[in-house]
């Protein structure tokens, strides 16, 4: 049996299993009335359990973008902040993020690795900023300075570990050089010998 069939067929069970049991109970019904955005989310799992069960990493990247906004989807319906969407979007490049993270353990591509942090970055700049002018709450946005500073800590310590690597090969090649300097008198002196 492929484990296309046996990802699919999994995925329309346990649909199956859900929409019975919200008919047969009643309070589960009555849960799931207005739980919209949950329908959302569950194709999000969907995605990550086909990209999983059946290792195409790809798959993940739709996954993550998919459940992330059925989350915010969900929040926003649950709460009534519908006026979040203003800076709430901000998360979505990061859910891109997300995504390519899961894709580079999946797929062992630390190339990847490196484009979801950067996205997750953008993301967190993003929503401090429009969060900050579009009334995100001030607890949250009032740190974004935090944002800079780790971002400043980041460079130095790239740089010093840059100087560092850069020390090293320096030292390296020179005693490169030595030791091709000490074969050279040696083999000069067996030569006269």
């Amino acid at each position: 049996m492929k484990k296309g069939n046996l990802t699919g067929g999994s995925i329309l069970i346990l649909l199956g299993v859900w929409f019975l049991a919200v008919q047969l109970i009643p309070q589960l019904n009555a849960w799931a009335q207005g739980q919209w955005a949950l329908i959302i989310i569950g194709i999000g799992v969907a995605f990550l359990l086909a990209s999983i069960l059946n290792n195409i990493a790809g798959l993940s990247i739709p996954a993550f973008i998919i459940g992330g906004i059925g989350g915010l989807l969900y929040y926003q319906n649950v709460t009534g902040d519908w006026a979040s969407w203003a800076y709430a979007w901000t998360f979505i490049p990061g859910f891109v993020g997300f995504g390519l993270l899961f894709y580079s353990i999946q797929a062992r591509d630390k190339d990847t690795r490196s484009a979801g942090f950067i996205l997750l970055f953008i993301s967190v700049v993003l929503f401090f900023v429009f969060g900050s002018f579009l009334g995100a709450d001030k607890d949250i946005t009032q740190y974004w300075p935090v944002v800079l500073i780790l971002l400043g800590i980041k460079s130095i310590f790239k740089n010093k570990k840059k100087q560092i690597t850069e020390k090293e090969e320096t030292v390296e090649s020179k005693q490169v050089i030595v030791e091709v300097k000490v074969e050279e008198e040696t083999k000069g002196e067996e030569n006269e010998n």
